[in-house]
């Protein structure tokens, strides 16, 4: 079969052929488009030799989606205009007329972004009326290139923290291990597409909140530089912090969503977009997967980012860098490690993370954007009384200082000079060292398990802070358990200096290609029927699935 799924466009001459066969009577398939594993090439190319036609192809992950997602309880709703988008983009190939690189991939976002004719809310009770009048962004710039927004992943509540459980979306659970978390907060689009619910999936990024549920889930995943990807029409956190990024099963994808996302470009709604020069915008990352070698790179292992008490949380973790490490040097490149005590990552979030200084103004600005619902709450303090949220006990301390913090304080000022030094700090050790990229695990412990407190151990905080770009691969699984007969997906962060995304990605391929680990969680592997749909299905989140340790507006 020949691969289309790599062009922008197809000729009219191709596309009047498969609407030939089509009207003649030619069926499309006799059988459901296994979903499992599929990639925008295999999407394109049962599509555009008409095998398949695109509402085949949606039907078939909404399926999946009603099969699988009771039990790890990810999408939170299923966009009511799929199928018709479908049929529209059907009705492009017929017309030959069909273009763009995501032309009828289905895609998942975190529901934090905004989409035209869906709510955004956060995961909250307090904003699930909430819909937005515009696209975010990077949304409409998916939408261009032919994408079909499926629906929206759950979150951990506003995105504060890693174990993905919300108040109208519930606990969503790891497809790996039924008892742990999946990561967080993007945990809902880190499960959904590792179940196969979508080709791609969005998330965002405030320490380490896409990298994270891509390290427990077998993902790729990129956290771009600070600047490249605009962030507005998104739930914001942290003006300082914040990225949007995405999560695919291969690198490929990864790369193209990396194309399409980059390509909204700049944006008077967020200043950091002026930060981008104007080549890096319209570079072709999936480019960057050719060619190249490990032989001769060097790459600087961080030490401080381990945590090496022998556990059977943390040994796993450590013997499966230990294997990446050789892999590298089997490979021709040389691992230098770096023990400067500054790289700790617990130490780093403590005195330099600013989130509760901005999170306050960030929301309130957000909330002030106009929307069709009129009885959304009006600012944060207004939100925060409604008693409709869940902060769990880790956070209360987190609400408390937001809810009088201010960009204006004194300690906000030392923090941004002492993220100045972090970077300088950071960048001098690259220079020093002839660093091609820094390399680490991107949790010191296995994703934790469902009722934690919080999401321990993640190393995310370097890059948040500085703006650097990270690149996470899957890097192996935990021996096998009962509770997790695949094991559990442990991921390594690949970590540049600006604007290296596409030397990140060619390293990357490299290590998939070396340590081929990504595989589907053993409790979803078999096949859906697509049912007829004559409309999208209601999705009804598990808010019963909260465990007791987190109440629902209780603070």
């Amino acid at each position: 079969m020949i691969g289309l799924g790599h062009l922008r466009w197809w000729s009219k001459e191709a596309l009047a052929l498969i609407s030939l066969l089509v009207s003649a009577g030619s069926p499309l398939s006799t059988d459901s488009f296994d979903v499992r594993e599929a990639t925008i090439d295999g999407v394109h190319d049962v599509l555009f030799t008409g095998l398949h036609s695109c509402r085949e192809i949606v039907s078939s992950f909404i399926s999946r989606v009603e099969e699988f997602n009771p039990t790890v309880n990810a999408v939170i709703s299923l966009n009511p205009d799929a199928l018709s988008i479908a049929d529209q983009m059907d009705a492009q190939i017929a017309s030959g007329n069909a273009t763009g690189s995501l032309f009828c991939i289905p895609t998942l976002l975190k529901d934090n972004f905004d989409a035209i004719g869906m709510n955004t809310t956060g995961g909250c009770l307090g904003l699930a009326g909430n819909r937005p009048t515009t696209d975010a962004r990077v949304v409409e710039a998916l939408k261009k290139e032919g994408a079909i927004i499926l629906g929206k992943a759950n979150l951990h509540e506003f995105a504060l923290e890693g174990l993905t459980v919300s108040s109208l979306g519930g606990q969503t659970v790891n497809p790996y291990d039924l008892t742990r978390t999946p990561g967080g907060s993007s945990g809902g689009t880190g499960a959904a597409i590792a179940a196969n619910f979508a080709i791609l999936g969005t998330g965002t990024d405030t320490v380490n909140s896409l990298r994270s549920p891509a390290s427990a889930n077998s993902l790729f995943s990129f956290r771009p530089t600070r600047g490249l990807i605009t962030r507005a029409g998104v739930i914001p956190v942290s003006y300082t912090q914040d990225t949007v990024g995405c999560m695919a099963r291969n690198l490929k994808d990864l790369a193209v969503a990396l194309n399409v996302m980059a390509s909204a470009g700049l944006d008077p709604a967020d200043n950091a977009t002026t930060l981008a020069p104007p080549e890096i915008r319209i570079k072709d990352y999936t480019a960057a997967l050719d060619g190249g070698s490990l032989k001769g790179l060097r790459l600087g292992l961080l030490n401080g980012f381990f945590n090496l008490t022998a556990s059977e949380e943390t040994t796993p973790v450590n013997n499966i860098l230990a294997h990446i490490v050789s892999t590298f040097e089997s490979a021709g490149a040389e691992v230098i490690n770096i023990t400067e005590s500054i790289y700790n990552a617990t130490a780093i979030s403590a005195a330099l993370d600013v989130q509760t200084s901005e999170y306050r103004e960030s929301l309130n600005s957000y909330l002030s954007e106009p929307s069709i619902t009129s009885d959304r709450p009006a600012d944060f303090a207004d939100l925060y009384a409604s008693g409709r949220f869940l902060v769990i006990p880790a956070q209360h301390s987190y609400i408390n200082t937001a809810l009088t913090s201010s960009t204006s304080d004194a300690g906000y000022r030392l923090k941004q000079q002492g993220i100045r030094d972090l970077t300088s700090a950071l960048h001098a050790t690259f220079a020093a060292s002839r660093l091609d990229a820094l390399v680490y695990p991107e949790q010191k412990n296995l994703v934790v398990r469902l009722g934690s407190p919080s999401q321990s151990g993640r190393n995310g905080i370097l890059a948040a802070l500085t703006g650097s770009p990270v690149v996470t691969v899957p890097a192996g699984l935990s021996p096998p358990s009962a509770e997790a007969p695949a094991g559990v997906p442990v991921g390594l962060e690949i970590l540049g200096l600006p604007w290296t995304e596409d030397r990140l990605l060619n390293i990357a391929r490299h290590v998939s290609e070396l340590v081929p680990v990504r595989r589907m969680p053993p409790f979803a592997n078999a096949s859906v029927e697509t049912r007829g749909y004559a409309a999208v299905p209601v999705i009804r989140p598990d808010t019963d699935g909260i465990p007791a340790a987190y109440p629902v507006g209780v603070f």
